[in-house]
């Protein structure tokens, strides 16, 4: 532990090692140039908090920082013969990485970023509201007899805003050589060649094959080739165009862009009731079952000082339950012979030490906090703090108890979270999708998605006839925050919460320096293929990023999405919206690390039909601004991204027969000044989480249209 902050993991085993050539002739940039690529250097405070892409000195950096529990925020990336991580670290974490041999190489998201421009993006919303405007839319040199095959599993090209782009995976029947270095040769149609090396990508300890990022090339390849340093080859082959699907175009006057700032959960809330107030004709509102905890905690306070002899104090009822403000201190009784006591009045709890015949106080850390807690079990819980086990405990206080939370107008009790139900027949006749969003905190732009997507059906329904027909053949679900407790919290204590607020923590681990720890991660908490059945990918300690919780379905959040789709079972299609790095995923989500078994693998109809619908949707993402989803990142979670035991559509797919995908909006945004992908982050600047919600929307919608097209095939 770093700093009181715990490193919290989020990714299962993921081995990655660069191939370490980069060919000449190729437009690419030699070695030497790429290790000596100017960089901004980055800087952070000791105590500060940030996103970071960071470049790892090599393949057991990255086990290593796994090991330890590292706040790995996507599947690392390769290029250039590089690994690049997205880290969330404190200043001296980063300065403990730099020391190992890591490179900072860009600063996505700063912590104190997230409220920047959140208050930015609702200044921009209020200056468009008061003008009336809407917001803007070849190998070692060695020759060698060959002892390997190589085969492309994956050969697809696409252009994205005039510029062309290929990416390739490359299996060789050499798996278990780990020094095997493959390179891509690629052709255009007037003789133009160049070439790239891909990288080993391991998971779980078995080899899955070799690959690179997305590589720019100067027209469309029409052919390509590999060749191994074992002098394997595979056959040629010609790059299939991806995604190759676009949406209907949309007719003159079709509305959309209904999204001005980033929304809190209570910004959500508002607008759920404003749709309901506007289209009653095509809404309604369901109140999920399970009330959330709330935007509460207990109040806590050092009595002492933690860096020599403390006692934490905690509040049992939580500190908005009139414990915010309660007073505690120690006394020195002042005579001999007294044994610890304690009254509590006017919200005010004096321990009185216990003192020998001289007169001088005796008593314990240890006996001061075990007698709290005994002595009043309905009002206090206290423990000893780390390092101050069995030290005379000082007079100390008065200390004032505080929950901590900054959300002033916040509702400080249980949160009711609010689902729409959105068409013309909303009565369980017509097929069913469910569309829901922001399981995990600090995902700010998730529920724009599905807010978009909801205001484009509704206010095109009476003018648009393609959507009316939507709306006749479709009943639509949508859940913008499943998550509202540990939103808020985002939104206004700690920018890179994951979790929801409940905290199960125990003893020395409900240290309030642990605060922004506690929780339990909502898209681990499911069902099928979870931690406690085995599955890779979750944690049992509280205080990491991927705490399962105490059991499967221990949170009113997951159990909320799993009720809505028991009780609704005309629901066959659903999409869970997650950022960021630009994902498009589906069953299996989780895996056992021991010979990495998956759960049962789709039918093959099943699995045509889920890549069949991923090329339709990422060809309407690609519509808005041209962002078109990878297709090494499009495919089954456990394939694509990492083991995620207890998941929500593992349990949708396999427990309730649901076809159901994953988004993780934010793709990587391409540099052409320095031939980099960059991150954009959990929480970008308002500008591109806004084009976010406007290309996943679209998404969404193409989702509406492959569930009719299933329902009309059956």
């Amino acid at each position: 532990m770093l700093n009181r902050r715990c490193w919290t993991a989020t990714a299962a085993t993921l081995v990655l090692t660069a191939a370490a050539l980069v060919h000449p002739g190729t437009g690419m940039a030699a070695p030497d140039a790429v290790s000596a690529r100017a960089t901004a250097p980055v800087t952070l405070a000791a105590d500060e908090t940030a996103l970071i892409r960071v470049e790892l000195r090599d393949e057991a950096h990255f086990r290593e920082l796994l090991a330890d529990g590292a706040d790995i925020a996507n599947r690392p990336r390769q290029q250039d013969g590089r690994i690049l991580a997205d880290l969330v670290l404190t200043g001296r974490q980063l300065a403990a990485l730099t020391a190992q041999g890591a490179v900072a190489r860009q600063v996505v998201q700063r912590e104190g970023d997230g409220a920047r421009r959140y208050a930015d993006s609702v200044r921009a919303a209020q200056a468009r509201t008061s003008k009336g405007l809407r917001a803007p839319a070849e190998g070692r040199g060695v020759a060698v007899a060959a002892v390997d095959t190589l085969h492309f599993l994956q050969s697809y090209w696409w252009t994205s805003n005039g510029k062309t782009f290929l990416q390739t995976q490359v299996a060789t029947t050499a798996a278990e050589d780990p020094d095997v270095e493959i390179t891509v040769t690629w052709r255009t149609a007037d003789g133009t060649t160049g070439s790239f090396p891909l990288a080993r990508f391991s998971d779980a300890g078995e080899y899955q094959y070799h690959f690179s990022v997305p590589q720019a090339v100067p027209a469309r390849p029409t052919q390509v080739t590999a060749t191994s340093s074992l002098g394997g080859t595979a056959r040629p082959s010609t790059p299939a165009k991806w995604p190759n699907a676009t949406p209907p175009a949309l007719p003159e006057g079709y509305q959309k862009d209904f999204i001005d700032a980033y929304l809190t959960p209570v910004d959500v809330q508002s607008r759920i009731r404003r749709l309901a107030r506007q289209y009653p004709e095509l809404v309604d509102v369901i109140d999920l079952p399970h009330q959330t905890q709330g935007y509460r905690r207990t109040a806590a306070g050092y009595l002492g000082d933690p860096a020599a002899a403390a006692v934490v104090v905690e509040s049992v009822k939580f500190g908005a339950q009139n414990m915010n403000g309660v007073q505690v201190r120690t006394v020195d009784p002042g005579r001999a012979n007294r044994p610890l006591s304690a009254s509590y009045r006017d919200r005010v709890l004096t321990v009185s030490l216990a003192t020998d015949g001289a007169g001088t106080t005796i008593s314990t850390t240890d006996q001061v906090a075990a007698f709290i807690s005994a002595r009043y079990p309905q009002q206090f819980s206290a423990f000893v703090e780390d390092g101050s086990a069995g030290l005379p405990m000082p007079i100390a206080g008065p200390v004032r108890l505080d929950d901590g939370l900054k959300g002033s107008e916040v509702p400080k009790k249980p949160w009711t979270v609010q689902a729409l139900r959105i068409g013309a027949h909303r009565d369980g006749s017509r097929i069913g999708v469910l569309a829901y969003s922001q399981e995990h905190a600090r995902e700010w732009a998730t529920p724009l998605v599905t807010l978009e997507f909801a205001e484009r059906l509704l206010a095109n329904a009476g003018t648009d006839p393609a959507t009316r027909e939507l709306l006749d053949s479709v009943d639509v679900f949508v859940i913008p925050t499943v998550n509202p407790d540990g939103a808020n919290y985002s939104f206004h204590d700690a920018n890179f919460q994951r979790k929801n607020l409940v905290n199960h923590c125990t003893g020395a681990q409900r240290d309030p320096a642990n605060r922004d720890s506690w929780g339990v991660d909502v898209n681990r908490n499911y069902t099928v293929g979870s931690l406690f059945d085995g599955y890779t990918g979750a944690s049992t300690n509280c205080l990491s990023g991927t705490y399962a919780g105490t059991a499967e379905l221990s949170e009113a959040e997951s159990r909320n999405v799993i009720a809505l789709a028991k009780a609704h079972t005309n629901i066959k299609f659903a999409m869970n919206v997650h950022s960021y790095g630009g994902y498009f995923m589906w069953p299996p989500g989780a895996y056992q690390a021991d010979g990495r078994i998956t759960l049962p693998r789709p039918t093959i109809d099943e699995s045509k039909m889920f890549l069949d619908s991923a090329r339709r949707i990422v060809g309407a993402i690609s519509t808005e601004r041209g962002t078109v989803t990878w297709p090494s990142q499009t495919g089954p979670v456990a394939d694509v991204l990492y083991s995620a035991a207890g998941n929500s559509a593992d349990q949708l797919y396999y427990e309730l027969g649901i076809l159901a995908w994953d988004f993780e909006v934010g793709n990587d945004l391409w540099n052409d000044a320095t031939g980099e992908w960059e991150g954009v982050g959990f929480q970008p600047p308002f500008d591109e989480a806004h084009a976010e919600s406007q290309e996943y929307a679209a998404g969404l919608i193409e989702l509406l249209r492959v569930a009719k097209d299933h329902a009309a095939a059956q």
